[in-house]
């Protein structure tokens, strides 16, 4: 009986032992650089401004953590923290922020720190979320994701390339 055992035993050790290497101890994770950070923030403000708007702008990493923020001259002292809401948002969700407008009003909603009205887009690259970007500042929500989707467009190429 013992001797029917050990094969058995065999197997189960190998297969416990290649499911336990496939199991990674890190992840690698991609981020933007600081230089496309700045230039989808530096796009989605001079996008608004062709429009006659003045915003802040802000791009967050995947988790949510500033690494760029800029506010127009005249820009109201607010925009800063609004779009950094709505990037924060937008990370958090893998979402636009336009999208949550519904939940506003819930209590996820009503959660400090996020802000679900337009403005906030998520910023993937190969199908994978690696940070998002928030204004705010101009008249409508509406308006302010045009500016966002600008400033995304104008990196759009490099993080496919990338992606």
């Amino acid at each position: 009986m013992r001797l029917k055992l050990i094969p058995l035993t065999l197997a189960v050790a190998c297969c416990a032992t290649s499911v336990a290497a496939q199991d990674a101890l890190t992840v690698s994770v991609k981020r933007l650089s600081l230089d496309t950070a700045v230039k989808l923030a530096q796009a989605s403000m001079a996008a608004c401004r062709d429009k006659g708007i003045q915003i802040g702008v802000t791009v967050v990493d995947r988790d949510g953590t500033v690494q760029v923020q800029l506010r127009d001259t005249i820009a109201a002292p607010i925009t800063g923290p609004i779009s950094k809401m709505k990037a924060f948002t937008a990370a958090n969700f893998n979402a636009a922020t336009s999208a949550m407008t519904a939940r506003a009003d819930t209590p996820i909603g009503r959660v400090e720190g996020l802000v679900m009205s337009a403005g906030g887009l998520p910023i993937q690259a190969g199908g994978a979320l690696i940070g998002a970007v928030g204004v705010s500042g101009a008249p409508e929500g509406a308006t302010d994701e045009e500016c966002a989707k600008a400033g995304l467009d104008s990196v759009a190429a490099d993080l496919d390339m990338a992606g």
